[in-house]
C-alpha cells in the first residue's frame, strides 16, 4: 500500500472541482471563490472543505473532522462516485 501524499489529495480535489463545475482555486486576488472544494489542514489531519461565502466561510461536505490522508482519499473517491451516479 503506497503512501497518500498532498499531491494525491490535490489531484482528487481537482477532479471534484472539475466534475462539479466549481472554481479551481479557493482565492483569486484575495477574493473567496464560492463553491470551490479544497483541502484544509489542522490537528495533524486533513479535511475536505467547500467555500460558502465571499468572506471565506466553509462547510465540510463529508461531515468529518480532520482525519488521516488515507481516510480522506477514500471518502473523496466515494463522494465522486456518488456525484457520478446521480449525474
Amino acid at each position: 500500500m503506497s503512501r497518500i501524499t498532498e499531491k494525491d489529495l490535490q489531484a482528487i480535489v481537482n477532479r471534484i472541482n472539475r466534475i462539479t463545475n466549481s472554481p479551481a482555486e479557493p482565492y483569486i486576488n484575495g477574493k473567496a471563490q464560492i463553491g470551490n472544494y479544497h483541502i484544509s489542514h489542522a490537528y495533524g489531519g486533513v479535511a475536505l472543505h467547500r467555500m460558502h461565502n465571499e468572506n471565506g466561510g466553509v462547510s465540510s461536505p463529508l461531515s468529518t473532522g480532520h482525519i488521516p490522508k488515507r481516510e480522506l482519499a477514500a471518502l473523496m473517491y466515494a463522494f465522486i462516485n456518488g456525484i457520478e451516479v446521480t449525474a
